[in-house]
C-alpha cells in the first residue's frame, strides 16, 4: 500500500542507514530518527459537506483518503503529514469512473458551494492540491480513468484517459510497440492529466522537453460544458484551445482525455560521461550542444557539489550525455558531441557507449538513481534533514551572472535560517537560447520548525529568481506556493484575460480556487 504521508510504499522506503550516512556526508551532527504519525491517530476536521446518495458509491470521507488527498509531495507537505499535521483536509474524495460522473461531481460541488480540486497522482510540489482557506473542498481523483482508448499507428498518436500513471501508460503502449518517452521524476506515480495540467517537463533534455510538445488535442469537462479541441498536427486558427488547457492547473476544467504523439521505442543508444573542472565550462559545452542541432536526449550537467553528494564524480562537474533513436546508429552524433565537450575543457571519463537493438542503455543507471531520489527524501526527513529544490530558466547571455547570484542569495538564506547547509545546481534542460538551472538545498532542520525554515529559504530564492530575470518555475508549475512570484512575472492584462476566461467556463469559481488567479 502507498504511504498516505510520503512517497511510494513503505516497502520501498530506503533503510535508516542511508539517513545516518547522509547526515555524516553532509557534515551534520548525528540525530535520532523520528517515526511518521499513524493515520489512526490523525485528528481531522469533520467533513463540512456530505456526498449526495447518487454519488455515494464513488465518494469517500475516510480519514486516510482525505489525508492522502490534502497534500502533494513538496517538502513542506511531506514534513507536515509526517507529523500528522493536516492543516486543510479535503472534505471528501470523489473517484469518478466516467465523464458523466465527473459532470455529476462538479454539479454537486457547485450546489454545495465546494471547491473541486482535480487530482492525478498527488505529486504536486507547489501546493497545487491543498485546499487552503476554502469553505469546503472535494478532491476529484481521476485514477479510474486510466486506459489507452485508441491508437493511430499511421499518425503515431494515441487517445488516452487522463488518470493513467506513467508505468501503466508505458505498458499499454508497449502492446502496440509504441512509447511516449516522457519521464518526469514523478513518472512512477504522476498521470497524463497531471502532466498536461502542469506543463510537466520530461525525459528529453533538448527538443521535445515538455508535455506541450507531445499533445495533439485535449478534452476537458467544465461547469459550462465540454471543452474539446480538434485533433490536428498543427493549426494557425487563433489562440490554441490546447495551449490554454496545458498549464491551466485545473482552474478551467477537469482534463479527462488527450490525444498524444507517440513514437517507436528507441533501438539505438549512445551515452558518455564528461567531467569538467569548472561548472561554467560545462555550461558552455551544454550551450554548444544545444545550438549544434544534435539534440541529445540526455544532457544533464551536475555541479561539483551535486556530483559529489550523489557519488557520480568527486569534486568535479559531470555532464551526463545521451542520444537515442528508433531509426539509426548514433556513433557520429556522440562523437561530434564529445568533440564539442573537449573544445570546452571536458574530459571523457565514461564511454562513449554505443548500444544497438536489444541492448541496455548506459543512461539506465542514472535514470534509476534519479527516480529513487523522492524515496530517499522521506528517510532524510525522518533524520532531520531539510531537503528540497527550486528550478528556473534563463537565457545564455545572462546565465553565468544569474546562477552565481541565485546561488549566493540562496546559500546566504540557508546559513542565516538553518545555520549550515549546501546549495547545489544542475542543468536539467537545454535550449538554443538558454537552460534550466535546478537547485537543491540540504540543511539541518529544526524539528517542529521545518516548514517555517523552508518557507524563509524558498522566499529568498524565489525573490532572487524574479529579481534576476528568471522564471519562478520551468516545469514544477505554479500552484499556491509560487503564486506571489507568478503574480509578479505575468503581464497584468494577461491576468485579467485569464480571469475572464475562468468566469466564462467556471462561473461559480469552484475549480481549484487560489491556483494561478484568485476566484
Amino acid at each position: 500500500m502507498e504511504k498516505w504521508w510520503g512517497w511510494g510504499s513503505e516497502e520501498d522506503q530506503p533503510p535508516a542507514e542511508m539517513g545516518v550516512a547522509a547526515r555524516e556526508h553532509l557534515g551534520f551532527d548525528p540525530v535520532e530518527p523520528e517515526s511518521p504519525a499513524r493515520v489512526e491517530d490523525l485528528a481531522l476536521r469533520a467533513p463540512r459537506i456530505e456526498p449526495p446518495p447518487a454519488l455515494s458509491a464513488i465518494c469517500s470521507v475516510d480519514a486516510r483518503d482525505r489525508a492522502a488527498h490534502s497534500y502533494g509531495k513538496a517538502y513542506r507537505d511531506i514534513v507536515r503529514a509526517f507529523r500528522g499535521r493536516i492543516d486543510n483536509p479535503v472534505d471528501a474524495v470523489a473517484r469518478p469512473r466516467s465523464e458523466a460522473e465527473v459532470e455529476q461531481v462538479l454539479d454537486w460541488c457547485a450546489t454545495a458551494g465546494a471547491a473541486a480540486i482535480p487530482y492525478g497522482g498527488g505529486t504536486s510540489v507547489v501546493g497545487g492540491l491543498e485546499p487552503r482557506g476554502l469553505d469546503a473542498a472535494v478532491s476529484v481523483d481521476l485514477g479510474a480513468l486510466d486506459r489507452v482508448l485508441e491508437v493511430d499507428r499511421e499518425s503515431l498518436a494515441a487517445r488516452v484517459q487522463a488518470g493513467v500513471r506513467g508505468p501503466a501508460l508505458a505498458d499499454q503502449l508497449r502492446e502496440h510497440a509504441l512509447t511516449l518517452r516522457h519521464y518526469p521524476q514523478s513518472w512512477e506515480f504522476s498521470t497524463l492529466g497531471g502532466w498536461v495540467a502542469t506543463r510537466a517537463g520530461g525525459h528529453y533534455a533538448t527538443g521535445a522537453t515538455h508535455i506541450d510538445d507531445l499533445v495533439e488535442s485535449v478534452r476537458a469537462i467544465t461547469p459550462a460544458g465540454l471543452w474539446e479541441s480538434r485533433r490536428l498536427p498543427g493549426s494557425g486558427a487563433g489562440p490554441s484551445p490546447d495551449r490554454m488547457l496545458i498549464g491551466s492547473e485545473g482552474i478551467l476544467g477537469v482534463i479527462t482525455e488527450a490525444w498524444i504523439r507517440v513514437q517507436r521505442p528507441p533501438e539505438f543508444r549512445a551515452s558518455a560521461g564528461v567531467q569538467f573542472g569548472d561548472f561554467g565550462d560545462g555550461a558552455r559545452a551544454v550551450r554548444a550542444l544545444a545550438q549544434s542541432g544534435l539534440q541529445p536526449s540526455n544532457c544533464r550537467l551536475l555541479d561539483s557539489g551535486e556530483a559529489t553528494i550523489t557519488g557520480a564524480a568527486a569534486g568535479r562537474s559531470l555532464l551526463v550525455l545521451g542520444f537515442e533513436s528508433a531509426d539509426h546508429p548514433l556513433g557520429p552524433w556522440i562523437e561530434r558531441a564529445l568533440e564539442l565537450c573537449r573544445d570546452h575543457g571536458g574530459e571523457v571519463t565514461d564511454g562513449p557507449s554505443l548500444r544497438g537493438p536489444g541492448e541496455g542503455s548506459g543512461g539506465d543507471t542514472w535514470r534509476s538513481v534519479f527516480l529513487q531520489a523522492p524515496y530517499l527524501r522521506d528517510t532524510l526527513i525522518a533524520f532531520g534533514v531539510l531537503v528540497d529544490t527550486f528550478e528556473t530558466a534563463i537565457t545564455w547571455d545572462r546565465f553565468d551572472a544569474f546562477v552565481a547570484d541565485v546561488r549566493e542569495r540562496a546559500e546566504t538564506a540557508v546559513r542565516e535560517v538553518c545555520g549550515a547547509g549546501r546549495v547545489t545546481c544542475r542543468l536539467t534542460h537545454a535550449y538554443p537560447d538558454g537552460a534550466a538551472p535546478y537547485f537543491t538545498v540540504y540543511a539541518p532542520a529544526r524539528r517542529g520548525s521545518e516548514v517555517e525554515q523552508w518557507d524563509e529559504v524558498k522566499a529568498a530564492a524565489s525573490d532572487a529568481l524574479i529579481a534576476a530575470g528568471g522564471t519562478i518555475t520551468h516545469h514544477h508549475a505554479v500552484g499556491r506556493d509560487h503564486r506571489p512570484w507568478y503574480d509578479r512575472q505575468r503581464p497584468d492584462p494577461f491576468a485579467d484575460a485569464l480571469r475572464a476566461a475562468k468566469r466564462a467556463v467556471d462561473p461559480a469559481g469552484i475549480l481549484n480556487p487560489g491556483v494561478l488567479i484568485d476566484p
